[in-house]
């Protein structure tokens, strides 16, 4: 048994037509009358790595088609940044313009003003190219003007004392449209303590273990597993009976891997007592 993992761009999502045998093809899926999955047109290399050739059809009992359904009849997955892909852009557009502003705001220039043109700015004598007299700024320079003479500096606008929390605030949008936390997408545990990252962590891992049971498993580990079974038990590599390999194929558990919290003493006393009063056995504390 092997497996080939294909990104979802091998999927030839141009070619929609109607067979002569009464099969759709939409969006590269060949659908039955009844509107089951009878193949796939798949292209043998990636798109996006040159040249292509024509799509190949590929029965669907050998493709195993894995994307998370959000609504009834969806035959395609959908991009899990698709939702904000353009507010990222737009975030990263105007951080690029904020450190152009500071970079601006860096540069410090001294402008002086004088009654006499004729005189010397500064005591300096030295001119450029254009004939303009220069005058440098050292640390610890105390210069004294003469009559006449003013001296003002350029005060370029800063990034401004919004930038931290408008930043955050976006980031945050960010976070909630791909389904983690604020803290997770960057780091920053600025104000959090452990009973609001661990609420927050809850409704996260809830998520990740509906993600795990309801597409990992149901979509990929079960039809391995099963495709497995019968490719050892033909072989000879298994001498069971019909009856056994049926209940193996449904009596599976399937275990992720688990999640540690921060403080383990008190879950590890909360799943004690929730043993000895019954609501848990052993096996599944130990699964968990």
């Amino acid at each position: 048994l092997q497996l080939q993992v294909l990104e979802s761009e091998h999927l030839d999502n141009k070619t929609n037509q109607t067979l002569g045998n009464g099969n759709v093809i939409r969006n590269g899926i060949e659908f039955n009358r009844l509107g089951q999955r009878e193949a796939y047109y798949l292209f043998k290399e990636h798109p996006g790595e040159g040249s292509f050739g024509e799509s190949v059809r590929v029965p669907a009992n050998d493709v195993l088609h894995i994307y998370r359904p959000l609504r009834p009849g969806q035959i395609r997955g959908e991009p899990w940044l698709s939702n904000i892909l353009l507010k990222l852009y737009e975030l990263d557009q105007y951080d690029d313009a904020e450190l152009v502003r500071k970079k601006t705001a860096a540069m410090f220039a001294g402008f002086i003003t004088r009654l006499d043109p004729e005189a010397n700015i500064l005591g300096e004598s030295e001119s450029n190219e254009q004939g303009v007299a220069l005058s440098g700024l050292e640390p610890g320079t105390m210069q004294l003007l003469d009559p006449g003479e003013d001296i003002k500096f350029s005060e370029p606008s800063d990034v401004g004392g919004s930038y931290e929390a408008f930043m955050r605030q976006q980031l945050r949008a960010i976070a909630i449209g791909t389904g983690i936390t604020y803290e997770q997408l960057t780091g920053d545990l600025t104000g959090v303590n452990y009973s609001s990252i661990r609420a927050g962590l809850i409704e996260f891992r809830r998520r990740c273990a509906m993600l795990q049971h309801n597409i990992m498993v149901f979509q990929f580990c079960r039809p391995v597993w099963s495709k497995w079974l019968e490719l050892a038990v033909l072989c000879g590599e298994l001498s069971i009976d019909e009856k056994v390999v049926k209940a193996a194929k449904e009596e599976v558990k399937w275990i992720p891997q688990g999640f540690d919290w921060v403080d383990p003493l008190k879950d590890q006393q909360a799943q004690q007592m929730a043993v000895r009063n019954g609501f848990k056995s052993r096996s599944e504390v130990v699964s968990e």
